[in-house]
């Protein structure tokens, strides 16, 4: 039997609650990857660390996120679920591949330049500009064949590729080449304030919190922007607010945006919104109320923390070996 192909992706703790733009334009699609993948989704705390966080928070959202990808249907049976913090070997081959980056190659990475520019460079920590070397190694360490990526990450796996041959053309063959997975029904979902902006936590204004109570999610999607016409019809280009209506109820329902805009006909924006609304609080209610069954048994919690982490680390620990015997470091035996 031919082994599957191994994915990694990761999440950031950096909220109480996933937004409806994470689960349909990635997590969903998690679920989907373990029949075909031999997947590694983790909690990536440590990045969430390049900027301030308050312990007691940060604690809190790393426990709810992983409770949140659990409510969402990835199964530790079938998947290797795990928290980064808990697998050492992250950071220990984030320091070789730091090692093997040039300066200016990490100061092109264009998500330092943003991110920088907003809070000032003074403000700015070494592991914000260091972090895609760091998430180089999140992907190298276990080998992964495919990593489901966006526009704004695919400069980093070019970064991951690019270090993995370079490694592997110095040292020897040790690391898997990477290549971006693309998953071709990806629903990319808007700021319903501004629908030309994607959906962000960094912009809650326009966001809809999946854990939030339902009258929130629904007074949230009937007050979206949408424009000064009346009649329903898929055109990102021309109407982005009710197009990305649509795309979020498409989504929701397993149709295509064009083909939901038909049932409004002459019926307007108001059963548009009506409908997306119960369509996500369908979806969010149940979601919420697992997460919480979730969240309140820690014990339970922890335990399958634990198995993700020694099942992760089995697989890591390898790879780092390895990469450490090549490089030239005395193994203490």
């Amino acid at each position: 039997m031919t082994a599957q192909p191994r994915v990694l992706s990761g999440i950031q703790p950096t909220a109480g609650s996933f937004q409806l733009g994470n689960y349909l334009g990635a997590v969903r699609h998690w679920v989907d990857l373990q029949e075909t993948h031999d997947a590694f989704y983790c909690v990536v705390d440590l990045h969430s660390i390049t900027v301030e966080q308050k312990p007691d928070e940060l604690r809190r959202n790393t426990l709810l996120a992983y409770a949140q990808l659990l409510a969402a249907g990835v199964d530790p049976h079938r998947s290797t679920l795990f928290v980064q913090s808990h697998v050492p070997e992250h950071t220990q081959l984030g320091w070789v591949m730091q090692c093997i980056t040039g300066y200016g190659e990490a100061s092109r990475m264009t998500q330092f330049k943003d991110k920088s520019a907003r809070g000032g460079a003074d403000h700015s920590s070494v592991g914000l500009f260091t972090y895609p070397i760091l998430q180089a190694a999140d992907i190298l360490v276990y080998q992964a064949d495919g990593v489901p990526v966006g526009e704004d990450q695919r400069q980093h796996l070019e970064l991951t590729r690019d270090l993995a041959q370079r490694f592997n053309s110095r040292y020897g063959a040790t690391f898997t080449v990477p290549k971006p997975l693309i998953v071709s029904d990806t629903a990319k979902i808007l700021d319903l304030q501004d629908p030309t902006a994607k959906m962000s936590k960094s912009l809650p204004n326009g966001a809809v919190f999946l854990l939030d109570d339902p009258k929130v999610i629904t007074k949230r999607i009937k007050s979206a922007v949408t424009d000064s016409e009346t009649e329903v019809r898929f055109d990102p280009a021309t109407k982005p607010g009710v197009s990305n209506l649509l795309t979020v109820l498409a989504a929701l329902t397993g149709r295509e945006p064009a083909v939901v805009a038909a049932d409004y006909d002459g019926r307007g924006y108001g059963a548009l919104k009506a409908d997306a609304a119960e369509a996500v609080v369908g979806f969010a209610a149940p979601y919420a109320a697992s997460v919480a069954e979730l969240v309140g048994d820690p014990a339970e919690l922890q335990r399958t923390m634990r198995v993700g982490a020694d099942k992760a680390r089995a697989v890591a620990a390898v790879t780092v070996a390895t990469a450490y015997e090549r490089l030239g470091l005395v193994d203490l035996g």
